[in-house]
């Protein structure tokens, strides 16, 4: 299975790779620690199989952290889920320095909100807290029953979100725990305490292992990067390498992120995951569509870290499973330990680097 494995994630991970340098050149495919092994039918001898990392606390998830980041005592901690906005005027952002694992999704419009969520550390409050959306069922469905808030749904699909295994802490639920923040512009107003809201699920699961693992250390290979962008119609997102602090700046419409704690957003990992997107059913008051972000099923990606980039496959096989996310060799992809992004870009757009 992982020569299987090893052999398509050379093939559709140098593809990804070569779409997002502009495919002018043939970009250096990422090194790996071990060979892909032949897979000619036509040879008696065995098929080699490739070595497994060796089991250590330093390659999977470290004893009593967080199975999201890697941080030190995120074990075993209740999970809260929120949806925030991610337009210009939703910044500063409050509280999201605090979030172990931020995904991107795209919205109505060519927008794009943030799902993130926390478990290691609550801040003191949340926001802008915006509504759910059709997709999110399935990106948070490996978490198991967690508390999930939003100020929000289209009445369509407020039977489906009730159906799904969350635990509503919604404005419309855990109303004493909402607020408006009076110097911030409506719809972006919405604050929440995430304390508060935790109270409305004594019962969320608590932090478990989702798929990844995670490393103080960076795999073989990989290529320098510099910087990584994604650019919708009507928003974009981006990745800068900040050597001096080893992590990746975070941008977001074409400014660099802010935050009312101080300074921009940080990924420790940041990941562009190449997802196919079709029509879910829903949309706006205003003729907007929102697309169906399939989460579940296989395909590529780009994984930065520590100041350089892999080509990578993702996998998962249902929606109660994690997403892994394989090497070129067929062994895990190791997550560097701190807050990880991961943007769910439609595999028509093409990330740009540099």
């Amino acid at each position: 299975m992982i020569a299987k494995r090893a052999a398509v994630a050379l093939a559709l991970g140098s593809a990804l790779l070569l779409a997002a340098c502009g495919g002018d050149e043939a970009a250096p495919t990422p090194s790996s620690s071990a060979p892909a092994p032949s897979s000619s039918s036509a040879s008696p001898s065995p098929t080699p199989t490739l070595p497994l990392p060796t089991p250590s606390p330093s390659y999977g998830i470290p004893p009593g952290a967080s199975p999201f980041s890697g941080l030190p005592g995120g074990a075993d901690k209740p999970v809260l889920v929120v949806k925030i906005d991610n337009t210009r005027a939703a910044q500063p952002h409050s509280g999201l320095q605090s979030a172990d694992l931020v995904y991107v999704e795209e919205v109505e419009w060519s927008l794009t909100r943030l799902v993130a969520v926390f478990s290691t550390t609550l801040p003191q409050e949340i926001g802008p807290v915006r509504s759910a959306r059709i997709s999110d069922i399935d990106i948070v469905a490996p978490f198991g029953r967690v508390a999930f808030s939003n100020s929000g749904a289209q009445s369509k699909l407020l039977p489906v979100l009730a159906a799904a295994n969350i635990i509503d802490v919604s404005a419309g639920v855990a109303w004493d725990a909402f607020y408006n923040d009076p110097g911030r512009p409506a719809p972006v107003d919405h604050m929440a305490d995430p304390e508060k809201l935790l109270k409305y699920a004594p019962d969320a699961a608590t932090a478990k292992d989702i798929g990844l693992v995670f490393s103080p250390e960076p795999p073989p290979g990989g290529q320098p990067v510099t910087s990584a962008s994604v650019t919708w119609p009507s928003s974009d997102i981006s990745f800068t390498w900040d050597e001096a602090a080893g992590n990746f700046i975070v941008g977001l419409n074409g400014e660099e992120s802010r935050s009312s704690e101080g300074g921009p957003q940080r990924a420790a990992t940041a990941v562009i995951q190449s997802v196919t997107q079709t029509e879910s059913g829903y949309g706006d008051r205003y003729g907007g569509k929102t697309p169906l972000v399939e989460t579940i099923g296989t395909g590529t990606a780009l994984v930065l870290r520590d100041g350089r980039m892999w080509s990578v496959t993702w996998e998962r096989p249902d929606a109660l499973s994690g997403t892994r996310f394989y090497l070129n060799d067929g062994t895990q992809m190791p997550f560097a330990i701190g807050q990880e992004w991961i943007v769910l870009m439609d595999r028509t757009l093409k990330p740009k680097v540099s």
